[in-house]
């Protein structure tokens, strides 16, 4: 009779020098948000849904984003083992869907201020907040590609993955987080800050005044 086949020993890890192709991902991901993002504001093409206004809209999308980032970070430690209970077959599916969905939810956001606002530097909250912005897609771009090219050492995609999560949050807290804090006896002199259907004069004149409040420099 012959002798069962040895199982398959498990794929060697890959070198560090691997580690090159997520960071080169984040490096070309954030440039690339940075240099679409460099342009005077524009005064046409907004719109917000069902928000009061395109500033809302944006915030309300970021705060939504960073909710399902939380989701990611929870179904990640289940996914991990490192919760107190079983891991159920649908926690990877749902990691991987409310991932999506977040992504979905950046995109509003991204048009708004990459192609309409772009990168604003007038404080170092909103300069931070810029920064943090060109880095979400690149995160997010690093940690698709240590996903899709399997083979890293274990520590990695956890470590890529708490990196978009931190990059998610700072975003959302330098600009929504900031957004509604603000007192509400501000509110009526800056309430829809960016018409739709603004012509360049006017336009420009009514971004002038919402800098201060609201200018999301990138991404979220």
């Amino acid at each position: 009779m012959a002798e069962a086949a040895a199982p398959a020993a498990p794929p060697a890890p890959r070198s560090y020098s691997w580690l090159a192709a997520p960071l080169l991902a984040f490096a070309v991901f954030s440039l690339t948000a940075g240099l679409l993002a460099h342009h005077q504001p524009r005064s046409k093409g907004y719109f917000r849904l069902f928000f009061s206004d395109p500033i809302h809209l944006k915030a309300g999308f970021a705060t939504a984003a960073a909710v399902l980032g939380c989701f990611q970070l929870f179904t990640a430690a289940w996914i991990f083992r490192k919760l107190p209970w079983p891991k159920p077959a649908w926690v990877n599916p749902v990691h991987r869907w409310s991932g999506r969905l977040a992504f979905v939810l950046t995109l509003p956001v991204a048009y708004h201020c990459i192609f309409k606002l772009g990168f604003q530097d007038p404080s170092t909250r909103v300069l931070a907040h810029s920064l943090f912005g060109c880095a979400v897609y690149g995160a997010f771009a690093s940690k698709v590609t240590i996903v899709r090219l399997h083979g890293f050492p274990r520590f990695v995609l956890p470590v890529a993955g708490g990196l978009l999560f931190a990059v998610l949050v700072g975003v959302w807290w330098t600009s929504a987080v900031w957004l509604y804090g603000q007192s509400s006896t501000a509110a009526p002199a800056q309430s829809s800050p960016i018409p739709a259907n603004a012509d360049a004069a006017a336009g420009a004149k009514v971004f002038a005044s919402a800098v201060p409040m609201f200018p999301m420099g990138s991404v979220i």
